[in-house]
Formats: C-alpha cells, sequence, structure tokens
C-alpha cells in the first residue's frame, strides 16, 4: 500500500531532525569562540549540551498536552500517540528517576566521546547497545534469546570491529587533526555508554512498562528529572578536575560560566545548540508517529538512513576523509540489526522454504537512541517495547541503535 503524504513527511521529518541530532552537536562541538581566558578555543562542553538535549525532550511533555488539548477540542476519538481510553495519565513520577539517572550518565558520557571521535563513528558505533540489551535480558529479565539474536549480536560485534578499524587507519589522515589516542578513547566511552543505555532499557521494561504511559509522557519526565539531577551535578563539576577530558581553560570537567561566554561570542554556537534542542523533541514526535503510522521496523530502517546521512555529511564538510571500512562496517552493523529483530532476510528464507523454524512473538528492547544522544540522537533518542526513548515509540519488537 502506498504511503500518504502524512506519512511521507512523517518519515522525512524523522530522518531529517535524526541527523541534525548528532549533526548540530558536533557542528558545536567544532567551533571556535573566545572563552574566558580570552583564547579562541573549540566549544567542548558536553555536559552542557547534555542540559539542551534534556531541555527538548521536556518539551515532548508540552507537546503532548498542547496535542491532547486541541484533540479534545476537535473531539477527536484519539489523541495523536494513542488513544486516550487506553492510556494512563495518573502514575507514580518517581517511576522514572532511575531511568532518567541512567539517560544522563549514557547521554553525557557519549557526547564527551563525540568531542573526541567522528561524528559518523558516534552514529554507528551505537549499535553496541543490542548486545549489553541482549545479555542483561538474559541476567535480569529472564529472557531466552533465540538463535537468531545470538546471531545478530555476534554479526554486531563484528560490525563494531570493523568501525573501530576504520577510525585506527584513518588516523592521521583526517581533516580534523585527531590524534589515535582520543579517537580510541572517544569510541571507547561510546561503547561503555551502551552498558547504561541497556541497563536504562532493562530497568523501563521491568518497572514502568506495568504503567500504560503515552510515550511523549515518558520522555518529558525523564527529561525533567533528567535535566534536575545534572543541574546539580554541574555545581560540583565544576570543582573536579578532568585532565585530558576538560576542555575548559580552567581544566575541570564543565564550566557553565565558560559555556555562556563562549556562546555570547560566537552566535552560530547559539544556533547549534537551539538546533540539537528543537531537533530533540521534533524527532521524537516523529519516532512516536512514524511507529504509530507505520511500523518500528519502518522506524529502525529510517534510522539506519539517518545514520547514512550522517556519514555522508561529514565527508562533505570535511569533519573527517573517506575510509573504506567504514560504510562495510555500517552494512554489517545494520545485517546485525536485522538478524537480532528478525526482519527481511530470516522472514524471506522462510517464505521459500529455506528456513523451518517457529517463530514466537519475542517483545525485545526498543532504543532509538536518543537523543539522543538523541543524540536520543535520542535519539535519546529512546525505549523500551511499550515506552520509547533519543528516540521514544510506543509497542514495537525491535531494537534500532543507530
Amino acid at each position: 500500500m502506498a504511503w500518504t503524504n502524512k506519512q511521507l513527511l512523517l518519515c522525512l521529518l524523522l530522518v531529517v531532525t535524526g541527523s541534525i541530532n548528532t549533526i548540530s552537536t558536533k557542528w558545536a562541538d567544532t567551533m571556535k569562540s573566545e572563552n574566558s581566558a580570552g583564547e579562541v578555543t573549540e566549544f567542548q562542553h558536553p555536559f552542557f549540551q547534555a542540559e539542551g538535549m534534556f531541555i527538548g525532550e521536556i518539551t515532548c511533555i508540552i507537546a503532548f498536552y498542547v496535542l491532547r488539548i486541541f484533540t479534545r477540542r476537535q473531539q477527536a476519538a484519539q489523541i495523536e500517540m494513542a488513544p486516550l481510553s487506553e492510556m494512563e495519565l495518573r502514575f507514580p513520577k518517581r517511576i522514572f528517576l532511575v531511568p532518567a539517572l541512567c539517560d544522563m550518565l549514557a547521554t553525557s558520557t557519549m557526547y564527551l566521546g563525540l568531542t573526541l571521535t567522528y561524528a559518523s563513528s558516534f552514529q554507528m558505533l551505537r549499535g553496541a547497545v543490542i548486545i549489553f540489551t541482549g545479555l542483561l535480558s538474559v541476567a535480569f529479565l529472564g529472557r531466552k534469546l533465540r538463535y537468531f539474536q545470538w546471531m545478530g549480536m555476534f554479526t554486531v560485534i563484528v560490525g563494531l570491529i570493523v568501525v573501530g578499524l576504520s577510525d585506527f587507519l584513518g588516523t592521521g589522515t583526517d581533516s580534523d587533526g585527531k590524534d589515535l589516542n582520543s579517537i580510541i578513547t572517544g569510541d571507547l566511552l561510546i561503547i561503555a555508554a551502551q552498558v547504561v543505555t541497556a541497563t536504562q532499557m532493562v530497568v523501563e521494561e521491568k518497572f514502568i512498562t506495568k504503567y500504560n504511559v503515552p510515550p511523549l509522557v515518558v520522555v518529558g519526565w525523564e527529561g525533567i528529572f533528567g535535566f534536575s539531577t545534572l543541574a546539580v551535578l554541574l555545581v560540583a563539576f565544576n570543582y573536579i578536575p578532568a585532565g585530558m577530558f576538560s576542555g575548559n581553560p580552567r581544566g575541570v570537567l564543565e564550566d557553565v560560566g565558560d559555556a555562556f561566554i563562549q556562546l555570547g561570542n560566537n552566535p552560530l554556537l547559539i544556533a547549534a545548540i537551539m538546533g540539537n534542542i528543537i531537533s530533540i523533541a521534533f524527532f521524537n514526535f516523529a519516532g512516536v508517529s512514524v511507529t504509530k503510522e507505520l511500523s518500528a521496523t519502518t522506524r529502525m530502517v529510517l534510522d539506519s538512513v539517518r545514520t547514512l546521512v550522517v556519514w555522508a555529511f561529514s565527508l562533505i564538510v570535511k569533519w573527517q576523509d573517506f575510509q573504506y571500512l567504514q560504510p562495510i562496517g555500517f552494512v554489517v552493523l545494520v545485517l546485525g540489526m536485522c538478524f537480532y529483530n528478525d526482519i527481511i532476510f530470516l522472514p524471506y528464507m522462510r517464505r521459500l522454504g529455506w528456513v523451518n523454524d517457529e517463530v514466537e512473538p519475542t517483545p525485545s528492547i526498543d532504543t532509538a537512541p536518543s537523543t539522543s544522544a538523541s543524540v536520543n540522537e535520542s535519539s535519546r533518542s529512546s525505549t523500551v517495547s511499550s515506552l520509547a526513548k533519543p528516540t521514544p515509540e510506543e509497542k514495537s519488537v525491535t531494537v534500532e541503535p543507530l
């Protein structure tokens, strides 16, 4: 069945805003501005940028209630995200605290890694979340993974190795002048953050899915908790020495005052930060809508397209040079996702009679990161099968890490 204009627009919105999530964050990292010491340096404030991502998530809950009011005024049968009769708006808000803390730690770590490595590697290496999600779901949710899920996890490992190797071999020829130590450190930080992201999704599935909460409300409340917690931590970060991880003249983990001074001295930095905040909000909305209007599988395919857009953009603006292993690694990662989620290849082989196995519906964890991280992406942009994150969505049986 042909897609409607509305569906096409939602898909385009998902790809564009999802790409802007990563591109705007990396753009800010590469821009230079006069800092508090009077030196012209790059804008290296990952924790400050993470706060911007949480602001974008908070706007999702605002959008939900605006749409809810609009829908009621139009006397429609259901709201954009899901039927009102099936969604709960009364629930204990504390259930979002632990996931929000995980989201805060994962996003901050990934943004820190992004300052050290390439935007395309940042996007691709987030595929590691499949591995940790699968292992943690076995350990803490008592889930039994099927053979194709183990096969998918192994394939993803191979893809991660290829992407990491492309960074290693490409060092010394990139246009951004990055050294091997910073690139490898950035890659490792991004992979390590996926352990936290997987933990977040397992916690959400275990404790939150009992409440049928609208996905945008989930994202909004986690944004509120994440923003509030990180705002308090930023006070402590202002006094913690950070060595090579510091990008400010005082050498501390984060210097919010220095960040605002650099923003004031370079208006383009404000545009980059605002681009990240706005794209996070629209990306989360588009993710929920695409899952509702089409399917979670479509969402996964579009997220893969988003990764290609980020990679191509990085080459065009010369944030990195072409390395032939990177597209190979990307293809292997996508293949691993298809195996893990049991889509495209194995279903096709079953139809042809090449594979004869009975597949029972196995709920798996959905991530689109975010923002995330969305950044979360997002996308956070993302979450559990009945929730969403950056990059949230409604009930689904796919894992979408790219």
